[in-house]
């Protein structure tokens, strides 16, 4: 895939299967064949674009065998496509779009590296089968007339600096940001030596697990993207959350951020709250080491600028605010209940009608973009909801309860428990992230105008990678307990 030339599709995605029935045969049997919907729904036509270029590469990448090992041109390598007279889904994809996929084999490698699947990756970026699950339920659709819906990403301004655009997959597992053409190098310059990295600590790190990088051009305009791994979790909320670099100077939160639901405060705020990190001596032990490692890592590729993001979820608030959740959702459960036992009910037919209802309720669907080689664009799926026991309809009826503050360690990757002792039951999020800024001329002068500006003695920020890992390192040392 190194350096491959862009390919035009014209009027690529058209098609869908039409609906077949047989009323005519002597034998009575029905065949329905639903219409075949791929929808990227979202209301900006550019994220839209971002659905459908992620469903494409993936497709393109399962015919791709993995190499044995990663090449240099491979860190360099691309994959473009240029379409013109998208008819397909045209509300809400425009006629003309460019995508450009950096180093895909390389971001391939990255994300099995994680432990993250490409199938669960292209799921998380583009369905939603439990929206097709509540339509179900609701009565609002019929059993064999269905679409294989594609949920948008939702903006969230929760993770990173201000300036960025923030999405979060519908799924809350990866977190898509907006970044400048200067990243991007930045990026390719890392790349190399981070992917290095990953392999040498097996994926165990605290800096950003960068999973996909994009350019997407949309009406002439260029806009960068890269994907990573949800700092957060997908269950358990945040109360709190910081933004912390290990300097003190013009670090605290602006009236205006503290007036938001969940604001970033910052290393100042963390102080005057009193707060601290309460995980215990082994756990404190194994997670200032990981972070050594990888501010070594930061120093040594003179990049500096970095924060830790620190998500502070409360046990017992969290499970006051269930309990009473709890007891709302008491008052609608016959309700809730009525509703899947007619749905139960549309799925039950009479043994001797079984071979003709399995052909009136097959659906074939598909979510390749070329045709299977009996010369088919599917597989039939059987039963009118027609999810795989790995989607996330399936896990709705399957998934085992946790206890308040426990959580998935292969979903949420950041996450630390707090030490039995501790004051506070609580869960601690915390990563490295913003790892993009080298320390060039601009930030050298930057530097020199602010320690004019507050003094050679002043924990300013913008201080040599040297300087920058030490006093980061020994501020989180101090609040981690």
């Amino acid at each position: 895939m190194a350096n491959s030339g862009s390919s035009t599709h014209n009027g690529a995605g058209a098609a869908a299967f039409g609906l077949a029935n047989n009323l005519a045969s002597k034998s009575k049997k029905k065949q329905f064949v639903a219409q075949k919907v791929k929808l990227f729904r979202a209301s900006d036509p550019l994220i839209s674009v971002l659905m459908w270029g992620v469903n494409h590469t993936i497709n393109e990448l399962i015919h791709v065998p993995q190499p044995v090992m990663l090449l240099p041109d491979d860190f360099k390598a691309y994959s473009k496509i240029k379409v013109n007279n998208h008819l397909f889904n045209k509300e809400n994809m425009p006629s003309h779009f460019k995508l450009k996929e950096y180093c895909p084999l390389v971001f391939r490698n990255l994300r099995e590296r994680f432990c993250i699947d490409d199938s669960d990756y292209q799921h998380s970026m583009t369905k939603h089968p439990a929206l097709e699950l509540d339509k179900a339920l609701m009565g609002t659709i019929s059993g064999w007339q269905r679409s294989v819906v594609h949920s948008a990403p939702v903006t969230n301004d929760g993770q990173g600096r201000s300036g960025a655009r923030f999405l979060t997959t519908y799924d809350q597992r990866f977190v898509i940001k907006t970044i400048v053409s200067e990243d991007v190098a930045e990026m390719h310059s890392i790349l190399t030596k981070y992917h290095q990295y990953v392999v040498e600590c097996h994926g165990n790190t605290l800096l950003p697990q960068f999973l996909g990088m994009y350019r997407l051009t949309v009406d002439g305009v260029e806009t960068y993207m890269v994907v990573t791994h949800n700092v957060f979790s997908r269950r358990l909320p945040v109360h709190q959350k910081y933004d912390l670099k290990g300097s003190t100077v013009d670090r605290m939160a602006s009236d205006k951020e503290k007036t938001k639901e969940l604001p970033t405060l910052k290393d100042n705020d963390f102080l005057n709250d009193g707060r601290k990190i309460a995980i215990g001596d082994v756990s404190k032990k194994l997670f200032l080491d990981k972070l050594a490692r990888d501010v070594e890592f930061l120093t040594n590729l003179k990049i500096m600028d970095y924060s830790l993001l620190v998500g502070i979820h409360d046990v017992d608030h969290a499970a006051e605010k269930e309990e009473e959740k709890g007891a709302r959702a008491d008052v609608d459960k016959e309700e809730t209940d009525d509703r899947m036992g007619d749905l139960t009910d549309d799925l039950k037919q009479p043994k001797e009608d079984e071979e003709e209802y399995r052909e009136f309720n097959a659906v074939r669907i598909s979510t390749d973009e070329t045709p299977d080689e009996d010369g088919s664009d599917g597989e039939f799926v059987i039963g009118s909801l027609g999810t795989s026991p790995d989607t996330t309809a399936f896990s709705l009826f399957h998934m085992k309860p946790m206890e308040p503050g426990e959580f998935d360690p292969n979903y949420d990757v950041y996450a630390i428990k707090s030490h039995p002792g501790a004051q506070c039951r609580e869960v601690y999020f915390m990563a490295i992230i913003d790892i993009l800024t080298h320390y060039d001329t601009r930030k050298k002068a930057a530097h020199a105008a602010k320690t004019v500006k507050h003094g050679a003695g002043a924990e300013i920020s913008t201080v040599n990678p040297e300087q920058y890992g030490k006093r980061f390192l020994d501020f989180v040392n101090e609040i981690v307990m």
